[in-house]
Formats: C-alpha cells, structure tokens, sequence
C-alpha cells in the first residue's frame, strides 16, 4: 500500500509540475532536439534507464508564476520516495525542462560569488551577470537584455557597423579622389579590415563566452588577436603617407610591426594569457605594440621638423589616438572606477566598457588623421622634391 500510495503521489505531482514542459517538448523533433543540448550539459542525463542522484535547480532559473513553495516541498518529499529508475526519469524531465526555458531566454542575472570559475573575471562587478548558457541561440538573445556585458557588447557591435559602413563609403569613392588609387585603397582597406575584425571578434567574445569554457577560451583568443590586427592595420596607412617619398624607411619599419604583431598574437594564444591574474599583462603587451610607433614618429619629427610635423604630418592627430588608446588600457588594467565603487558599476560605465568606448574614439581619430594626410598628398599631386626626402 505504501509503495502503491508513493507512485500514485509521485505521477500527480510529475504531471502538474513539468507539463508545460512536456507538451512542449513533445512536439515532433523537439524533444530530440533539447535532449541532444542535454547531454553535452549533464552526461548523466544521457538515457532513462540509468540511476543519478538528482540535481539542484540552479539558483537562476526563473520559476514559473504559478509555482509556489509548498508545491515544491510536496514534491521533493516525492522525489524522496522514488526508486532510482523514477528518480533518474524525474532527473531528466527537470534538466529538460531547465535547458528549454534557457533556450527560449527565460533566465534572470546572478552575482558575481555563484559563477563558476571560468567566468569569474571582475570581482568589483558584485551583480548582473549573465549564468551559463547551453546554447548559441541564448547567448545571441541575450544581446537584447540588461546585464554587465550588455554595454560591451553594444559599444563594439555599433563601433564595427560604423566603420563597416564607413569603409564601404571609402573604398567606392571615384579613382579620381586618390592619387594613386589601387595603393592608397589597399592601405585604408588593412586599416578599416582590421578595425572591423577587432570590432567585430570583441562583441561576438562579449556575446558567446558564457557558452561554456571551451567556446570562451577560443573567442577570447580571437579577441586578442583583433587588437593587434587593429594596431598592425592603424600603422600601414601613417606609414604610407608619412614616407611616402621614401619608401625604404617605411617598408622597414612596416616589416617590424608585422613581426610584432605577429608575436602579439602568438602570446596571446596562451590560455593562461586570458585568465584575471595577467590583466595588466595582457594591457602591458598590447600598448607595447602600440607604442612601437614612437620610433617612427620620432624619425619623422627630426627628419621634417616639429612644426612641419604638428601641421602637414598630422601628429597632434596620431597623439590623441595614442592618448585615447593608453587612458582606456590604463583604465581596464586598474579596474577603474569599479574599484572604488565596487558594485555600483556593474551595468554601466565599468572599465571594460570605458576601454571599449576609448578603443572606437581611437580608431575614429586615426582615421581623422590619416584622412587627412591622404588630402594634403592628393592637393599637391603626389609629388615628391629633394626636399622630400628624408
């Protein structure tokens, strides 16, 4: 009688509770489909037959508005008093159930002390953060609410729409604009492709990296190798004007930040490259990168004098790109102003999302400047003097 009670108790309170699921989930192909996600989440969850102990729900998931407390109690007092077959068939219908309510985006945002491991990064940002997320299609949902990585995300999906936009712009500009229109289209192409894949590889780390931490790791990878294709892309069309009557010191000084570049991006395939502990590593290499310009900078300054140099080489431009560039790294080293606000930064105006505005400005502005010095050798028909010479 006890065990005839038990079952019966247990079919009633299976059938109330995961219903909404269940006829959702019947639906032709559906059920394969989530059970498929499943199994790559909880490998104990991969047939019926098999005994698991039950999991917890995770503390993020939204119950339904009809759920109250005493209906849970009732039902773990169920769940209790199950054999392991039922215990393992009422295991799966919950994860299902879990998995399909994440996979339509019905998750709500967790603190920082309740993430796993590999999605601890900030520890100043206290709240709303994003939990893991088993599927691709979540994490792009995601993009539309409200959570620490929701100014990130947007600041670098705009910024790369507006030089993808402003690219197209310039690369159908008439022949007759350009002096030399197939070399100078090829210099601002690099420096708008690389813009663009910084762009774009930093929103889609921002959007896919609660995915879990393989996917994680690999875009984070790609995320830092967009910066140094953004610095190699921002030195080719400065080079190119700046030396444009002297192209062996150009070539050279192209080749060096090839190679630097190149070992930027190396380096940064190293998965401990990624973790909190080499933040200021990770800045510190990058704006060494960046800051390899000095050298040629310096060489063109004593070369053409300061004023020559602040007016016609555009370098009070090329000073506020660097400026912008360093003040955004110094801000995401430091962790500024999270740090001395711990918790009332955790949506907006955090130091990765100030990093992110800064980084746009920066490109913009060497963009300015660049543009500039393509005029001034277009206004003077792209000849060169012996005074040209450096």
């Amino acid at each position: 009688m006890i065990v005839t009670h038990t079952h019966t108790h247990t079919h009633t309170h299976t059938g109330r509770d995961t219903g909404r699921g269940r006829s959702r989930l019947h639906a032709p192909g559906a059920r394969h489909g989530i059970r498929s996600r499943v199994s790559r989440i909880a490998p104990w969850a991969k047939g019926r037959r098999q005994t698991a102990a039950p999991p917890r729900d995770p503390d993020y998931l939204i119950s339904e508005e009809h759920e109250c407390n005493d209906e849970a109690s009732q039902e773990d007092e169920g769940f209790m008093g199950m054999s392991p077959l039922l215990q393992a068939h009422h295991a799966m219908e919950r994860m299902e159930e879990f998995v399909c309510k994440v996979w339509e985006g019905r998750w709500r945002v967790i603190p920082h002390d309740v993430l796993p491991d590999w999605l601890k990064d900030n520890d100043f940002l206290l709240h709303g953060h994003r939990p893991p997320m088993p599927s691709f299609r979540a994490c792009f949902k995601s993009i539309f609410r409200i959570h620490t990585e929701t100014g990130n995300i947007w600041t670098h999906l705009l910024g790369c729409v507006f030089f993808l936009c402003l690219g197209i712009f310039y690369m159908f500009r008439p022949n007759i604009s350009f002096v030399a229109p197939l070399q100078e289209k090829v210099v601002f192409g690099l420096f708008f492709l690389g813009a663009i894949l910084c762009l774009s590889f930093s929103w889609l780390f921002h959007t896919v990296y609660c995915h879990s931490e393989g996917v994680s790791r690999l875009f984070s990878k790609l995320d830092y190798s967009g910066i140094a294709l953004l610095i190699m892309g921002s030195f080719v069309p400065w080079l190119y004007y700046s030396f444009y009557c002297n192209p062996q010191p150009c070539f050279i000084y192209l080749i060096v930040i090839c190679v630097l570049g190149i070992a930027a991006i190396i380096v940064s395939q190293w998965d401990m490259f990624a973790t909190p502990q080499y933040r200021g590593v990770r800045a510190g290499v990058f704006l060494g990168l960046g800051l390899s310009g000095i050298i040629p900078t310096l060489h063109y300054v004593i070369a053409e004098g300061f004023l020559k140099a602040a007016t016609i080489g555009q370098i009070g431009w090329l000073m506020l790109m660097a400026s912008l560039y360093i003040t955004g790294a110094a801000l995401y080293a430091a962790r500024i102003p999270e740090r001395f606000f711990p918790g009332k930064c955790d949506i907006w105006f955090h130091s990765h999302q100030l990093f992110h505005i800064f980084v746009v400005a920066g490109a913009f502005v060497h963009f300015h400047g660049v543009s500039n010095l393509q005029e001034f050798r277009f206004m003077i028909g792209g000849g060169c003097s012996e005074e040209d010479t450096l």
